[in-house]
């Protein structure tokens, strides 16, 4: 198939309509060719710069796994969002010694708890295009086997880059299968807890204020990176030493007003911008409204099952707070989309570009890829609602009984045969989750929640429903429940020890025991594996289609004389832009700054509007000293800009024109949710706690001077 005569090179695609700024997650490696349009914007570094991984400033931003974080000393410390690792806070907690409601400060290094066993921080220190290395041996295959292709080749590259130790590695995909690049990461295994404010500063408003403006929250903790004393990555010991990071961020003590150049790095999560039609159709009227009920319900099963109990409501903090975070997420994009018709406008979209595709010369077997790749998309629909489902039965102690089976199956292949995520690169990682589960769990609780979810699952069309989650859990709620009772009444799991001593257990071992949840997950693992079959077959065939149906819309795109950049992948991105007010709806306008008078007039006494009265008091005493804004004669908290971001984003630096840090993104406003899908200037703003705040709070509030002191700012 010849698609050069369709389209340009995504060189000159990009060049063609780089104007608006504000749009657009650039990988770093594209940021030279937006030197203009960067310079434009107001930054007055060098663009060269911004694509060399391995120089400030983007050597200092690092991956938590799902959020951003970067460093701010040369003695590896870290700052990210209170809500990035309210994980840590949760397990270091209890109910007699809750650091979720009174916050942390760990006085000295010595002090510092580690915040878990699967707490990671990731370096990129490599990106490189690896397109033909991935595709030599896909090229002329379909379905599985060029799924299988893809993947081989994948793991053979990411085994050659890991023989350096403490390296890990990992391919992407970029455009949907149009290109790879091999993502080079130092991965810190030793991660400690050193400052966290208490909920009602790291969480002022809650879910109330989420994805809301004005807020009011100092969305930040601090982590310290360790390593061994030979400087390498090692897991968790008393004996290790503080990392010390090739750069760090510089925080900034200048003013922030409107109109100020901002870039965010980080790592934001998943887009879907360059989806078909049809999957904005099923995001809008099927998959958004289901994920609401779903996780709706959820929230309330988990409520229900630890009310009135202390230490089960610490115990499943971290996870209520997730799942209302995606459930208020999910209602804001289906009301933004709706807003925006999308459902119409990605259709209009779509059938224009289709028009303009026929049009150009070897238009016919593009066509006939995107006519194909349609077709399994049409297909994939007849199992949503069970595909939806299933997931939610794969954690907590049940999803570690299958984890642990699958493990012992895959140990018996060759490493490079494994499946990912089963390797013996993995296998800290799943070490790791196992310890940590047993600060996340009750039986009672994950019974409630499995019951939950059984009921929905009961209620599937018979075409969907599995035999053998049928013969494991039975027909209806009544027998689901009963069933239930017994699995977690004879296992042994619930034990840390079990739990490891089963890691290490080969197939035929697992195979014959008698616990009741891994006898389970053995009747479960050949329907896991079925269908894990069939979305590799599926899969296989969208990696080999979509390239086809991107490389249509970015001619398209360059036609219009717009840019495109690859949808977010969880990949180091910048998005650059301006300090900026907001004008949501007629006759309503907000500034881009707010202040604690804010927290003040917000404040009930009441949970989540229940500011701490040193907080109160400091506030009421007006000393703000060096970081109160010149302009507002009073102390700023958080601020607006008009960067592009998404979920992973929590946590990512907020930089100023020369590069220093300014801000901590954490939300984005209501009116923006939708961003995911699609892009509207009016509307997207991104929120972020402004580090003059963070810097009162550690000088006069919840004084920590020494880190002050560290991060070579002033104690005032």
């Amino acid at each position: 198939m010849r698609l050069r005569p369709v389209i340009p090179t995504l060189a000159l695609a990009l060049a063609a309509g780089a104007a608006q700024a504000d749009e657009g997650m650039w990988m770093p490696s594209q940021l030279p060719q937006l030197a203009k349009e960067l310079k434009a914007a107001g930054f007055k570094g060098n663009p060269a710069d911004l694509a060399d991984l391995t120089r400030h400033p983007m050597s200092a931003v690092v991956s938590l796994g799902g959020c951003t974080a970067s460093f701010v000393s040369p003695q590896g410390l870290v700052v990210t969002n209170h809500h990035c690792a309210l994980g840590a806070i949760q397990l270091n907690s209890t109910a007699q010694r809750n650091l979720i409601d009174d916050g942390f400060i760990a006085a000295r290094m010595a002090a510092e708890p580690s915040a878990g066993p699967a707490a990671r921080v990731w370096v990129t220190v490599g990106f490189d295009n690896v397109t033909d290395r991935i595709l030599a041996d896909a090229r002329g295959k379909t379905g599985r086997a060029y799924y299988d292709a893809v993947e081989s080749a994948q793991k053979a590259a990411v085994a050659a880059c890991e023989q350096d130790a403490g390296r890990r590695c990992s391919v992407a995909s970029m455009y949907y299968g149009r290109e790879y690049y091999l993502i080079k990461q130092l991965e810190l295994k030793d991660i400690r807890l050193v400052y966290a404010p208490p909920r009602a500063i790291g969480n002022y408003g809650d879910e109330i204020d989420n994805f809301m403006w004005p807020r009011h929250t100092g969305d930040f903790t601090f982590y310290r990176a360790y390593v061994g004393k030979d400087g390498k990555p090692a897991a968790y010991s008393p004996d290790n030493v503080p990392y010390a990071p090739p750069a760090h961020l510089t925080v900034s003590t200048a003013p922030v007003k409107a109109g100020d150049f901002a870039m965010v790095a980080g790592y934001p999560g998943v887009t879907f911008r360059h989806r078909t039609a049809s999957e904005f159709a099923n995001q809008i009227e099927w998959l958004l409204p289901t994920r609401i009920e779903v996780v709706g319900g959820l929230i309330r099963t988990i409520e229900a099952a630890t009310a009135g109990d202390k230490a089960k409501e610490v115990l499943y903090a971290s996870t209520v707070a997730g799942q209302k975070n995606t459930l208020k997420r999910a209602q804001g994009e289906l009301d933004g989309l709706r807003r925006s018709d999308a459902v119409r406008v990605r259709a209009a979209d779509e059938a224009a570009m289709l028009a303009w595709l026929a049009k150009q010369p070897g238009a016919a077997a593009v066509q006939a890829d995107i006519r194909a790749m349609q077709a399994q998309l049409d297909a994939a629909e007849a199992n949503r609602q069970r595909d939806f489902l299933l997931p939610f039965l794969r954690s907590g102690l049940l999803g570690s009984a299958i984890t642990l089976q699958r493990l012992a199956l895959e140990r018996g292949k060759p490493d490079a045969q494994r499946e990912s995520g089963y390797q013996q690169r993995d296998e800290a990682l799943i070490e790791g989750g196992l310890k940590q589960l047993q600060r996340r769990y009750h039986p009672d609780v994950e019974k409630a929640v499995l019951a939950y979810v059984l009921k929905r699952y009961a209620a599937l069309p018979a075409a969907q429903r599995v035999p053998e989650f049928d013969a494991v859990f039975g027909g209806d709620e009544a027998q689901a429940r009963a069933r239930l009772d017994a699995l977690y009444a004879g296992t042994k799991l619930g034990n840390e020890g079990e739990r490891l001593a089963a890691m290490k257990a080969d197939a035929k071992t697992l195979a014959a025991s008698d616990d009741t949840l891994l006898q389970a997950a053995a009747t479960l693992q050949p329907a896991l594996l079925r269908l894990e079959e069939e979305g590799k077959q599926r899969s296989g065939e969208l990696m080999r289609l979509r390239p086809a149906y991107m490389q249509a819309l970015v001619g398209f795109r360059h036609s219009q004389g717009k840019a495109v950049y690859p949808d977010a992948n969880s990949t180091l991105r910048v998005s650059y832009g301006k300090v900026s007010p907001l004008s949501p709806r007629d006759g309503m306008d907000y500034r881009p700054l707010t202040t604690v008078a804010g927290i003040v007039e917000k404040n009930t006494g009441v949970e989540p509007f229940d500011a701490p009265k040193p907080l109160l008091d400091a506030i009421a005493k007006g000393d703000f000293g060096s970081t109160a804004d010149p302009t507002l004669g009073t102390q700023t908290v958080d601020f607006m800009t008009n960067l592009d971001t998404t979920g992973g984003n929590s946590g990512s630096p907020v930089l100023d024109a020369n590069g220093k840090l300014i801000g901590l993104n954490f939300d984005s406003n209501w009116e923006a949710v939708s961003a995911s899908w699609m892009f509207d200037p009016r509307y997207k703003r991104a929120i972020h706690v402004d580090m003059r705040y963070l810097r009162w709070l550690l000088a006069k509030v919840y004084p920590a001077p020494h880190l002050l002191q560290e991060m070579g700012l002033p104690a005032e």
